[in-house]
């Protein structure tokens, strides 16, 4: 169980692990709490990775559940001391969603729909920092260039022979249109999407103008599914911080919303010559 070296993924492991102890020994959510002298609401947040839980938590909860065996033990607390730790991004400074950063780190596949920017995992360095300098209020040259970093950083699971991130796009065609720097930043990015496009591991679907209302109105969104016996996870970004989904009823609209936008966009080599397209008008 441990060895993950990824906090917020540990501490949802570590979560699972109490919620299952917890439930093959009989007792409710309620009953923990008042023999710990503790809220239901945080056995609650310990079991769902929304709060950290101590070395002495696992031995309480351990306990409580008779359980026996000091390897479980052991690997339980590691769980413990490793979701308290930082992230790689942190030693870029203060960066904004985090919680995706160290999910997205250990996805197996990423089902996304952006509306408005090309998605950071399929930028090129000079449209990121653009959209990184004229989004970010009094940003200063130090936080754009470790924000630059850590995008770029990212990309890394896209490019990695061992563990491809597999990433399936349904992109606006607003996205597209939107000119993100200059003509010439845009002509490289939309280059440099149309061959990332090409590789089996990413699929983009363009989603037309001309296909009316559709489930994406509300805004952008990704769907994380992990190889392991983590249970996907949807996560809505927002400015400085965003929302992250794990009620199985929630993935699951979402991946029904996902599916729908998939039907309503351009096939993938329409998606491909939509976007040789646009390309033509920023080189003309």
């Amino acid at each position: 169980m441990a060895g993950n070296n990824n906090p917020t993924v540990a501490g949802r492991r570590l979560g699972a692990e109490l919620r299952r102890l917890r439930e093959d020994s009989g007792m409710t959510g309620t009953q923990v709490a008042a023999r710990l002298l503790i809220s239901q609401a945080k056995v609650s947040h310990m079991e769902t990775g929304r709060r950290a839980v101590s070395p002495r938590d696992v031995r309480d909860l351990c306990m409580l559940y008779g359980v026996t065996d000091q390897n479980t033990v052991d690997s339980l607390t590691a769980l413990a001391r490793e979701s308290s730790r930082q992230g790689w991004w942190h030693s870029y400074g203060d960066i904004p969603h985090s919680v995706y950063l160290d999910l997205e780190a250990v996805a197996d596949s990423v089902r996304a729909y952006a509306c408005m920017v090309i998605p950071g995992l399929l930028q090129t360095p000079a449209y990121a920092a653009t959209v990184i300098e004229e989004t970010i209020p009094l940003v200063t040259v130090g936080q754009a260039a470790a924000r630059l970093k850590v995008c770029l950083r990212r990309q890394h699971r896209i490019y990695d022979p061992g563990r491809r991130l597999h990433l399936w796009v349904v992109l606006d065609e607003s996205a597209l249109r939107r000119v993100v720097g200059s003509r010439e930043v845009m002509r490289e990015q939309l280059e440099h999407l149309h061959a990332l496009s090409a590789e089996p591991h990413i699929a983009v679907q363009v989603l037309p103008h001309g296909a009316g209302a559709h489930p994406g109105l509300t805004g952008q969104f990704s769907i994380l599914e992990f190889s392991d016996s983590l249970e996907a996870v949807v996560y809505l970004e927002r400015f400085t911080s965003g929302l992250c989904l794990a009620k199985a009823s929630d993935v699951r609209q979402y991946g029904m919303s996902h599916a729908r936008l998939r039907e309503l966009a351009l096939a993938p080599e329409q998606s491909r010559q939509f976007i040789t397209d646009v390309i033509k008008l920023y080189a003309s």
